[in-house]
C-alpha cells in the first residue's frame, strides 16, 4: 500500500462557472482553480455542493477535473466529489480521478433512499472501494445530512476505517454542529476531520481538527489560510482574530441570500465577468434587487469584521 495521506489544510469548495448555454465553462473553471491556489488554498475540492455537482453529468464532471489539471493545478491539490446516487457511476468517477493522478476524493453516501441502516451504508462504501480496487485511493467521507438526508454515523466511520485502513482517511462535516465535529476528533484520533463551515474551522483546529473544505473560501482564501497557519501562535493572536472576523463577515454576507447565487454574484463583481452569475436550474441567479442589496452591503460587513 502506498503512503497514507490524511488531508490537512484549507480546501475551497469551488464554484463552477457556466457558459451561455449553461454548460461548464472549462477555461474559466481552470482559471478559478489557479486563482484559489494562488490565494493560499491547500487545494481545491471541486464538484461538491457549492460546485453544483449533482446538476452535472458524469462526462461533465470528468471534463471539469481534466480542465483543472490541464490548467496547471497539481493532482495533489485536487479533491473532486465523486459520490452520486448510482454505485456504478460513483465507481466510474472515482476510477477516472485515479486515472489522471488524483488520489483523494470526497464521497457522498448514496443519497436517494432515506432511513437506510448503518450496514447498508457500510456495504455501499465497501462495494465502491472494492470495485475501484486501487490502493492509491484516499476517501474523505461527506457528511451533509441537511442536504443529502443521509447522515454518516460514527459506527459507519469506525467500520470503514477498520476495513479499509489508510483508504478512508477523513470526513468533511458540513452539519454545522461543532459538538459533532469535536466528537469525531475525540473518537477517531488521526482521522482528518474537516469543517464544512468557514467560521467553525478555527474552533475545530483548537481541538485537533484538520482544517476545512468551505464555500466562502471562494472569497476569503487568504484569511482562512492565515487562520490555519497561525491559529496556535500566541504572537499572532490579534491578527488571527481579525482574519477570523473577516471570514465570519464574508460567510454572513454570502448567506444573506441563496448562498451559491450570492457567491457567484460576488465572484462576478470581483472579476468583472458577468458570466459568473449563471447557475444551472433548478438553482437560479439572484434577482437584480437581491444583487444590488448584496453588493451594496460590502461596507456593512467590512465594519462587522
Amino acid at each position: 500500500m502506498t503512503e497514507q495521506v490524511f488531508p490537512r489544510g484549507v480546501f475551497c469548495a469551488a464554484l463552477t462557472p457556466l457558459d451561455q448555454d449553461l454548460n461548464p465553462n472549462l477555461p474559466a473553471f481552470a482559471a478559478h482553480c489557479r486563482y484559489l491556489v494562488e490565494e493560499g488554498c491547500t487545494g481545491v475540492a471541486l464538484l461538491g455542493t457549492t460546485g453544483e455537482a449533482n446538476s452535472f453529468s458524469t462526462d461533465e464532471r470528468k471534463a471539469l477535473l481534466e480542465a483543472a489539471l490541464a490548467g496547471g493545478v497539481a493532482p495533489t491539490q485536487l479533491m473532486p466529489g465523486t459520490g452520486v446516487a448510482s454505485l456504478p457511476e460513483t465507481v466510474a468517477l472515482t476510477r477516472h480521478a485515479l486515472s489522471v493522478g488524483v488520489t483523494t476524493v470526497v464521497m457522498l453516501p448514496p443519497f436517494y433512499y432515506k432511513g437506510v441502516s448503518e450496514d447498508g451504508l457500510i456495504a455501499a462504501y465497501a462495494q465502491i472501494i472494492e470495485r475501484v480496487g486501487d490502493d492509491r485511493l484516499r476517501v474523505v467521507l461527506y457528511h451533509i445530512p441537511q442536504v443529502s438526508g443521509v447522515p454518516i454515523p460514527h459506527g459507519v466511520i469506525a467500520a470503514l476505517r477498520a476495513r479499509f485502513p489508510g483508504i478512508v482517511t477523513g470526513i468533511k462535516d458540513s452539519s454545522g454542529d461543532l459538538a459533532h465535529m469535536t466528537a469525531l476528533v475525540e473518537r477517531f484520533p488521526g482521522f482528518s476531520v474537516l469543517a464544512g463551515a468557514d467560521p467553525l474551522m478555527l474552533p475545530l483546529l483548537k481541538v485537533g481538527g484538520a482544517g476545512a473544505i468551505t464555500a466562502t473560501t471562494n472569497l476569503c482564501a487568504r484569511d482562512l489560510r492565515f487562520v490555519f497557519d497561525h491559529h496556535a501562535d500566541p504572537a499572532k493572536a490579534a491578527e488571527v482574530e481579525a482574519a477570523q472576523g473577516r471570514v465570519v463577515a464574508a460567510r454572513e454576507r454570502a448567506s444573506r441570500f441563496p448562498q451559491m447565487a450570492s457567491l457567484k454574484a460576488l465572484t462576478a463583481a470581483r472579476t468583472g465577468d458577468a458570466n459568473w452569475h449563471r447557475l444551472r436550474p433548478p438553482l437560479m441567479a439572484l434577482s437584480d434587487g437581491e444583487r444590488a442589496a448584496l453588493l451594496g452591503a460590502g461596507d456593512e460587513f467590512a465594519k462587522a469584521s
